[in-house]
């Protein structure tokens, strides 16, 4: 790639695709990717649906990294979300990860549990370089906003990083105290975003020619797992350079889910449990209820025509109106793997043994069970008059 001198100011020119989609006028659509490992197979089934009822709204064949704006991942979700914006299809999104999961996810007896990652992080880096190549945040092939979600370790920061020539580590300063963003390699910054403690090693990415590395782990441990709300501020706040126009006519916000739950654990159990595990439990936990932040925040901004209720006390929150009125719309699709929703929504008896299996992040042979309920329930959520811009009528996922 070369690195030559900085594009004309997109305020005057909005050449690229990228640039139409960022800086132009007009309603923006943004798309929200969560992580949660071989999860996101149920994240695609949601995406192959949403593409074809797309389709049917336009009239004509549509990918998703042309209809939406902006699109953003956590971990496994900033994989599919970096393979949109390429321009892949939803199927073949599809196809890449039936490959991916069992490639990467395969335990080696010679690494030792507990010192050692769980797995060898070289097949994962070679599936995205087959994919993503030697592109970086600057490349003319990424035909959309693309953020992806990390955090740095060697800081203690929660990295956002998008294609976008307005932010303020864009470019390269006159001191050189570090590189600019655009020059950043899109594989190590997909890599360090799914580089989970103890599933992958961490990922350095040189951040100041000549000096130490910077070390970078999983974006699910910061609060964006769900990035829907850090993609929001990166619409709305002026340092950021869109300064979107808000309200339900004016933006869309769709984020997709990996199956949602409640991590939990018996007291007996805890009682007895080795300190690693109780942490590990923890960490699964505080993730989750991020996540739920997330989901509260988002629906209680925006416009939601679909219920997801939050809690036993405040159960759907979705119908309050923010003293602020309602700043976008906002369509969350998603399972939840609890016995009881998969009875009452898809009609789906599954066992508590199987619960628990589809609930880990690496258990590859569930891909296709988990897309076959990602399937089932994107027929029930995901409606074309929601994605149209004006207010639909309520409804329950």
């Amino acid at each position: 790639m070369e690195t030559g001198p900085s594009p004309p100011d997109p305020a005057q020119h909005i050449g690229s695709q990228r640039d139409r989609h960022l800086f132009s006028p007009g309603p923006k659509r943004i798309l929200s990717l969560d992580g949660g490992g071989v999860r996101g197979a149920m994240s695609i089934a949601f995406l192959e649906r949403l593409e074809a009822v797309i389709e049917e709204i336009e009239g004509r064949p549509v990918r998703l990294g042309d209809w939406f704006d902006l699109i953003g991942g956590t971990s496994t979700g900033a994989i599919i979300a970096t393979t949109l914006a390429l321009g892949y299809s939803a199927k073949e999104v599809r196809t890449f990860y039936e490959e991916l999961g069992p490639r990467i996810f395969k335990r080696s007896f010679f690494r030792l549990a507990g010192w050692q990652a769980k797995f060898n992080s070289r097949p994962l880096m070679q599936q995205l370089e087959s994919i993503i190549q030697g592109r970086t945040l600057e490349s003319e092939d990424l035909r959309t906003g693309l953020c992806i979600v990390l955090k740095r370790m060697d800081t203690g920061s929660a990295w956002m990083v998008m294609n976008n020539p307005r932010s303020a580590f864009w470019n390269t300063p006159t001191d050189m105290s570090f590189s600019g963003n655009r020059y950043l390699p899109i594989v190590n910054l997909v890599r360090a975003s799914t580089a989970a403690p103890s599933f992958f090693d961490p990922e350095l990415i040189e951040i100041i020619a000549g000096q130490p590395k910077g070390l970078f782990i999983d974006g699910g441990l910061t609060p964006h797992n769900n990035p829907s709300l850090l993609l929001l501020m990166a619409a709305m706040l002026p340092a950021f350079g869109l300064n979107w126009t808000l309200g339900p006519d004016n933006l869309l916000v769709v984020s997709v889910g990996t199956g949602s739950f409640r991590p939990t654990i018996p007291a007996d159990e805890a009682m007895g449990a080795s300190a690693m595990k109780l942490a590990v439990r923890s960490l699964a936990a505080m993730i989750a209820e991020g996540q739920q932040l997330v989901l509260t925040l988002m629906t209680f901004l925006g416009q939601s025509p679909i219920s997801w209720p939050i809690n036993s006390e405040i159960g759907d929150i979705g119908p309050a109106m923010p003293p602020t009125g309602e700043l976008f719309k906002f369509l969350r699709y998603d399972a939840r793997l609890e016995a009881p929703w998969l009875r009452d929504h898809l009609q789906e008896a599954v066992s508590e043994k199987e619960i628990g299996s589809l609930r880990q992040m690496d258990h590859a042979k569930n891909i296709a069970r988990l897309y076959d309920l990602g399937c089932k329930a994107a027929a029930l959520q995901i409606k074309a008059e929601h994605l149209r811009f004006g207010k639909p009528q309520p409804q329950s996922p």
